[in-house]
């Protein structure tokens, strides 16, 4: 059994996808008693909003943290790419 991954921000992903779990269930509940599309939709917006800040959280740790860390020995190019593709990261 592998021992576990854990990074500092994985508990502020996880708060981001429990709330969005939350507006996920309400979304649900608004559906099932007939509540008009408009806000039934903006409810999804909250959902994939809360999803796609956690999923960047995740990647922008785990490039900072473990991809960091691999490239501390690399040289003068893989660091360069790195910072590349950390920049790049941003636009997720």
């Amino acid at each position: 059994m592998s021992e576990p991954h854990l990074h500092e921000s994985h508990p502020q992903v996880v708060a981001r996808l429990k709330r969005a779990l939350g507006h996920l269930r309400s979304v649900i509940e608004m559906i099932e008693s007939g509540k008009p599309c408009v806000d039934v939709a903006q409810q999804l917006y909250a959902v994939e909003k809360a999803v796609a800040q956690a999923k960047r959280a995740l990647i922008q740790d785990h490039v900072d943290h473990c991809l960091e860390d691999a490239a501390g020995t690399q040289g003068r190019e893989q660091r360069r790419s790195l910072d590349e593709f950390k920049a790049i990261t941003k636009y997720l």
